[in-house]
């Protein structure tokens, strides 16, 4: 297993595949998966000519089940150890939910050179939870449900989340796949628990909207329109005018696992912004 250990001693796993002249692409999964969440995209711009990257965010996966340092300003410095470590440049940085407020504050502050466009897919920019600020986000109690129905029951709470909002599978006429509940129950579970509720805090709570602004980059926002999980009216419609170059597409009944349920429309969507 490959592994870099940051400055203050966590190791963190992570997937390097391909040329390593290649432009590389790096992949940053949302919560409480892994990197392993990325393997079609992943295989898919392996094929295209990419050198691919994806880690496990400390406390998820194959990194270390750390009890601290949940947050996402340690999230993004273990992204800037990583690409360090890797000697990454001019590579093109792609988050989901989560992964999309570690890519957005990574970018932000990256050093020069070390990143030349970012793509957002159902991220939780610029902030979740409800606040005077934020009057159109999600009240505090969804987010304190999620902690309590992890406290309690975590590996059945991860089989209601694939089953139901996540991928959309709630909806009538919804093709199931027990295959993506399956994994995304082995990808959770495989995280500490500890790590896995902080970072709820860090989803929800993080403020990204100075982020946003910041990042001067080519900047590609996806978002389904029938996300259950990440309400695109406060998301994607609020992070586009904050950004100074950016680009949206949404799609009408997509979830807010698009890539996974439809890789047929979002690879396609992903290589023409990467070769542009």
């Amino acid at each position: 297993m490959s592994t870099i250990t940051t400055q203050d001693g966590t190791n963190i796993f992570y997937k390097d595949w391909g040329p390593k002249d290649a432009r590389p692409v790096v992949f940053h999964h949302g919560w409480p998966l892994s990197g392993d969440d990325w393997d079609n995209q992943m295989l898919f711009f392996l094929a295209n000519g990419y050198r691919v990257i994806a880690h496990d965010r400390r406390g998820h996966g194959r990194s270390d089940q750390t009890d601290t340092g949940n947050d996402m300003d340690t999230y993004a410095a273990d992204v800037a150890e990583l690409a360090s470590a890797l000697d990454l440049k001019n590579a093109i940085h792609i988050g989901h939910s989560t992964g999309g407020g570690e890519v957005a504050r990574y970018v932000a502050r990256a050093e020069k050179g070390r990143v030349a466009k970012a793509v957002l897919i159902a991220a939780v920019p610029p902030v979740m939870v409800r606040s005077e600020r934020n009057p159109e986000g999600l009240p505090i109690e969804v987010f304190d449900g999620f902690r309590s129905a992890l406290a309690a029951n975590r590996a059945q709470f991860y089989i209601d989340v694939p089953t139901g909002p996540f991928y959309g599978f709630n909806r009538e006429g919804a093709e199931i796949s027990q295959g993506l509940i399956d994994n995304w129950w082995r990808q959770g579970m495989a995280g500490g628990a500890k790590p896995q509720y902080d970072c709820i805090a860090a989803f929800s709570e993080t403020d990204f909207t100075e982020d946003l602004k910041a990042i001067t980059v080519p900047v590609l926002v996806l978002h389904g329109e029938d996300d259950q999980v990440v309400p695109i009216a406060d998301s994607a419609l609020r992070s586009i005018d904050l950004l100074r170059n950016g680009t949206l597409k949404t799609y009408p009944g997509l979830p807010h696992g698009l890539f996974a349920t439809n890789p047929d429309v979002i690879n396609p969507e992903l290589l023409a912004f990467a070769k542009a």
